[in-house]
């Protein structure tokens, strides 16, 4: 495919490579779409858990640990797909300086990405914090304590736990923001995968990107608004493209 060979050229050439990842990716791994038709949304209304809501009702509390004791035996039990292992293997070949991503799972890091090359836009899913004091529990703690009978658990200072994710409604952590826009700023190549590029200020990453002079790589099973400024746009799945771009470069 001419597209697969263009990229690699691209990735070939490049010295300094950010990868921009979103739910696409984690798709491939089972994780369940928040957005598509048939996602974790028909069963639960988004409007429930807004931040503002989740802080201020004990009711939304409890909806929203009930929802998340069916998601995170799914998020804890998944697995890379071919998709991270690929972007993992481009730390390796010396071109990777970051993924950020808007995924909460952690893959990167389990695929051998190192933690501090990996920028989680919208927080981690692996921890929970509590909101007065700021303690932080490993996730499965918790899950085990909803296990046991719990409906909406708390910190030992009283205070109110959340895990250490983005809610609608939430601003984005500003250390995370900035460093994802300088990194932007400052690569040769950015590569967006999986991602609509609806949901903004992350969706700004490209656009920061091209305009700092970087050639920019858009993969997506479906067109994104930001497609006219890519120089070269790939429509399938993560998981099979992003292999095929690695298995180029080496072949070259």
């Amino acid at each position: 495919m001419e597209e697969i060979r263009k990229a690699a050229k691209l990735l070939r050439d490049a010295r300094k490579v950010v990868v921009f990842t979103g739910a696409g990716v984690s798709t491939e791994s089972g994780i369940p779409d928040f957005r598509s038709p048939g996602g974790i949304w028909t069963k639960y209304d988004p409007d429930e858990f807004l931040y503002q809501k989740f802080i201020s009702s004990e009711e939304s509390r409890r909806k929203y640990w009930a929802f998340s004791k069916e998601l995170w035996p799914i998020i804890r039990d998944s697995k890379p797909n071919p998709a991270h292992y690929a972007i993992a293997e481009m730390w390796r070949m010396g071109k990777l300086d970051v993924v950020i991503t808007q995924n909460v799972d952690g893959l990167h890091q389990k695929a051998g990405v190192p933690e501090d090359r990996v920028i989680e836009l919208h927080g981690t899913a692996w921890w929970v914090v509590c909101l007065d004091c700021g303690k932080r529990f490993e996730r499965e703690e918790v899950h085990r304590r909803l296990l046991e009978g719990e409906e909406v658990p708390r910190c030992e200072c009283g205070g109110i736990l959340k895990p250490a994710t983005i809610s609608f409604g939430q601003s984005l952590p500003p250390d995370a923001l900035m460093e994802a826009e300088r990194r932007s700023a400052s690569c040769d190549l950015f590569i967006c995968v999986g991602s609509s590029l609806v949901v903004y200020p992350a969706a700004n990453m490209p656009i920061i990107a091209k305009r700092s002079g970087a050639k920019l790589i858009i993969i997506n099973l479906v067109p994104t608004p930001q497609d006219g400024l890519a120089d070269v746009v790939i429509k399938g799945k993560a998981g099979e493209v992003l292999p095929k771009i690695v298995e180029e470069v080496k072949e070259m």
